[in-house]
């Protein structure tokens, strides 16, 4: 019988483990994918918004060449932190079924075993589940809801959908390997949470006529050879290669409410917990990380949520522990 048992190993994830292991508490991290799957699944190119040592977990120091670290970085980081850490954790299975005992304690079943754990930490964070456009197209072959690499879309097409900080590095990108691109954006303008050297680069690019923009539109259909939006001016068609729809991802809410936990009716599906305790309104499952905020999922982020850590193995073990 686990203490704990921590579904997620994102940096959340590790910091729960790492804080069960201060506090010797018995436990392991279940990630259905590999080490900070998230991270791993973010462009080749990307650059954090956040300062390296704001993304420091453990007290093992983050070095990065510039300040603000990149994906290469964050990766080789965090595969230290699970060696200093000698992290118990199971990579590459997934989480099936949680079933709650009489006595209050939980059976998890997984792709690989099942187990017995007082409590749970569920830090899934919420990069696996895209927003979806749902129109006609979609699911084609030529509709993407994750950006890697711009090599790929040389010479191409590309329409990218969204404002925000990975529609415009996916623009950006795509752009400076000869793609062809056209941003369309729900809003009036390039979202101001954009990262503030980035913004100005895009306007540039737009106001140049390098990089396209229909603002105030939406995709209404995408066919093999094209994209048909909606323009304040009206309905256009648009040869197009690829689409990269970039319009943000959402918490796994069903396993929340497969275990119970309660979804607030606020529009925003922000799960029920204890701010001070991370403790859902289910006795023995806490939640960590982003997931906390439901649909705003750009409440928390590694820096303001490493403390939930903390807050959870503070509760289960009945003391304050030292952050």
């Amino acid at each position: 019988m686990l203490d704990v048992l921590i579904i997620g190993g994102g940096p959340i994830g590790m910091a729960c483990g790492i804080e069960a292991k201060k506090a010797k508490l018995s436990y392991k991290i279940i990630e259905k994918g590999a080490l900070v799957n998230s991270l791993y699944n973010y462009p080749v190119n990307m650059t954090f918004f956040s300062s390296s040592e704001k993304l420091e977990i453990g007290n093992v120091p983050f070095m990065s060449v510039n300040n603000r670290p990149t994906r290469n970085e964050s990766l080789e980081y965090f595969r230290r932190v699970q060696q200093r850490w000698d992290l118990n954790i199971h990579l590459f299975e997934k989480v099936e079924k949680v079933i709650k005992k009489e006595d209050e304690t939980f059976i998890i079943q997984t792709s690989k075993d099942t187990y017995q754990a007082k409590n749970i930490v569920i830090a899934t964070g919420f990069y696996d589940r895209p927003h979806l456009l749902n129109v006609p197209g979609e699911d084609l072959a030529k509709v993407k809801h994750y950006y890697d690499d711009p090599h790929f879309y040389i010479n191409q097409k590309v329409a990218v959908i969204g404002a925000s900080n990975s529609a415009i590095d996916a623009a950006l990108e795509t752009y400076r390997k000869g793609a062809d691109v056209t941003l369309i954006i729900r809003e009036k303008e390039v979202s101001h949470r954009v990262k503030y050297w980035v913004r100005p680069d895009i306007i540039n690019r737009i106001e140049e006529g390098s990089i396209k923009a229909y603002y105030q539109s939406e995709v209404e259909k995408i066919t093999l050879r094209n994209i048909i939006i909606n323009t304040p001016q009206g309905k256009k068609e648009l040869e197009n290669d690829w689409v990269l729809a970039m319009t943000g991802y959402e918490p796994d809410f069903e396993l929340l409410k497969s275990v119970g936990i309660h979804l607030q009716d606020d529009g925003l599906k922000t799960p029920q917990y204890d701010s001070e305790t991370q403790e859902s309104n289910v006795k023995g499952i806490f939640l960590a990380g982003v997931i906390c905020g439901g649909l705003r999922t750009n409440t928390w982020f590694i820096e303001n949520s490493r403390i939930h850590a903390n807050q959870i193995m503070g509760t289960i073990k009945g003391e304050k522990l030292q952050v």
